[in-house]
């Protein structure tokens, strides 16, 4: 199994090592639904090194991002992120993503962990036309990420970035615990926090430095368990369950992340037609009626019939209810509506109810 650099310091901590699309990654350390809470009521710490980073330079790099992504990448600079997504022609999803734009115009594409070489396919073979260079710098770099409401208090102290008067999806350049890095407040649970990018060899000089600011402000550090519950509570969209090569950008309800009048990208001519045409299906969050917890690909039934499969479901830490997400046939979308999971030999009332299930208070 692949390691990040802080493998070793997930081993004092005494994490719970397990095999993640080949990385070995703490799933836990003292336990899922305490460290979800640090982060909803404190401050948790993720390593996300595992995470993927693709480059892209030349003269034309952000026409061929443009061209790759359905988003308007010109809004990206060097103090604004974008979240976006990689398309197919069909208007479906090959991963979603993270944009930046660093020194000398160097753009970085923040891909998901299991879709790297995947991902840096799809990119490096479709540069045809386009005086651009696509390198995978994914092991050059390391990504540790604080989280909840007492992030700002405990980076502050570390570092000379003014964290304050960042916005969500700004980014900035500077250092943390004296490491040259990049800060980008963005995250991956649904509360504010940062995320910080280094391609130092001793990253954990910054994770340790964070657990000891953090220490009296209650910092806890997080396993992928608990990463899971928090994105789904905030309704985060997780590729392999939520979204892929199947579903479209439309029916994932990423409506707002594609800017037509842009010009054209992949996917642009299907999504225009679907657009026109009315969508056939739709993302939906539910609540559990009754007992029990909704995993992914359990069955979802409407009349009787069979309609679909739960995308993610999980028992939630911080709202105290079954919730998960599945696609519906339209006309079935609207809050309120009433359908059937199968969980194991019985079938449990469900029904449709607005996402996100959470967002922290600003």
């Amino acid at each position: 199994m692949k390691k990040t650099r802080l493998n070793s310091n997930h081993k004092k901590l005494n994490g719970k090592m397990v095999d993640f699309f080949g990385w070995e990654m703490p799933v836990e350390y003292s336990g899922i639904v305490k460290e979800h809470l640090a982060v909803r009521q404190k401050a948790g710490l993720f390593d996300v090194s595992h995470m993927g980073e693709i480059q892209i330079t030349g003269s034309q790099a952000l026409d061929y991002i443009q061209y790759l992504t359905p988003n308007n990448a010109a809004h990206v600079n060097a103090e604004r992120a974008q979240y976006s997504a990689l398309t197919t022609p069909e208007g479906t999803f090959i991963d979603d993503l993270l944009i930046y734009l660093g020194e000398d115009n160097k753009y970085l594409l923040v891909v998901n962990a299991a879709n790297v070489d995947k991902d840096f396919k799809w990119v490096s073979s479709h540069t045809k036309g386009f005086d651009v260079d696509v390198k995978n710098l994914s092991d050059k770099y390391s990504q540790i990420a604080i989280q909840g409401p007492k992030a700002v208090e405990i980076l502050k102290p570390l570092t000379d970035v003014g964290l304050e008067e960042m916005k969500a999806f700004r980014v900035a350049f500077g250092t943390v615990a004296g490491i040259e890095a990049m800060v980008s407040r963005t995250g991956y649970t649904g509360e504010d926090g940062f995320e910080v990018y280094t391609q130092s060899n001793n990253p954990g000089k910054i994770w340790d430095a964070l657990l000891e600011q953090g220490k009296n402000a209650g910092i806890q550090p997080v396993g992928l368990g608990a990463r899971d519950t928090l994105r789904l509570e905030a309704c985060l969209m997780l590729y392999g369950n939520d979204i892929d090569n199947t579903t479209t950008v439309l029916e994932a309800g990423l409506r707002w992340l594609v800017k037509f009048k842009k010009g054209d990208f992949l996917g642009r001519e299907a999504l225009l037609t679907q657009k026109k045409e009315g969508l056939k299906r739709r993302l939906i969050g539910f609540e559990l009626q009754g007992r029990g917890i909704a995993r992914s690909h359990y069955p979802v039934y409407i009349k009787g019939e069979k309609v679909s499969e739960v995308t993610s479901g999980t028992f939630s830490p911080y709202l105290k209810k079954s919730i998960g997400l599945a696609y519906l046939p339209i006309e079935y979308t609207e809050k309120g509506t009433e359908f059937e999971i199968g969980i194991r030999d019985r079938r449990v009332k469900t029904r449709v109810v607005p996402i996100p299930f959470y967002k922290h208070d600003d």
